[in-house]
């Protein structure tokens, strides 16, 4: 569905509402399976979930976060200890770069307190769009919608985009739905691709979307 200058299309928008309506029906209370107390838990968090699981990150930062209680602590850390508490998260040295350098910049731009708005926080190191609305909708509940692969997946099975650049897709899916909305919407499409929209092997018959879904290799059910 690629959104015109005009935007979606009544039936469009009817579309993208009957899907987001069922995956509210089957998750109706969902956030994010980071642990945080503070958004600036979540900011690191989510830069260290980057090609590894939530579970993974979840064991790390408690340990993180003791040590470095701030991020003024985290941006004077000694590099080669902070790879050894996030190793098991995995790309430990460009990982214990990243966060530190974030740390660095939030400390020096704005006094380590984590803004809470996109423009801003896109200037912080390793901090991309998607990572800022992940903070935004689930550290702060401002409407905002991150594309990971699983949101990309989805939306372009589901026709609800045929862009696959990240922002388009995040761009066509705020044109789809009411500003409202925008902020349950990630971790539902998230969950429903974890548990059932696999990239290679989706289970569809277990799926609430297969008869709005254009995946032409829908997979049948088990003998």
């Amino acid at each position: 569905m690629p959104v015109t200058s005009q935007g979606p299309t009544a039936a469009e928008r009817r579309h993208a509402r009957t899907i987001l309506g069922r995956l509210e029906k089957r998750y109706p209370n969902i956030g994010t399976a980071l642990d945080f107390v503070e958004p600036w838990h979540l900011l690191v968090a989510t830069v260290l979930s980057a090609q590894t699981t939530d579970e993974n990150v979840n064991r790390v930062t408690p340990v993180l976060f003791a040590r470095w209680p701030t991020a003024g602590d985290l941006a004077a850390a000694d590099p080669e200890e902070v790879e050894q508490v996030v190793y098991s998260a995995g790309y430990y040295r460009q990982k214990a770069q990243a966060v530190i350098a974030l740390s660095g910049d939030l400390m020096e731009r704005f006094g380590g307190e984590v803004p809470a708005d996109l423009d801003s926080l896109v200037t912080l190191h390793g901090v991309g769009r998607k990572t800022a609305s992940v903070v935004l909708a689930e550290a702060f509940g401002v409407p905002a919608i991150a594309v990971d692969t699983h949101v990309k997946r989805l939306s372009r099975r589901l026709e609800l985009t045929t862009a696959s650049d990240p922002t388009r897709i995040e761009h066509h899916l705020r044109a789809l739905y009411p500003e409202h909305k925008w902020a349950g919407i990630s971790m539902r499409f998230i969950q429903l691709g974890r548990e059932v929209c696999d990239a290679r092997r989706p289970r569809c018959w277990e799926c609430p979307l297969a008869d709005r879904c254009a995946y032409p290799d829908k997979v049948p059910p088990p003998a």
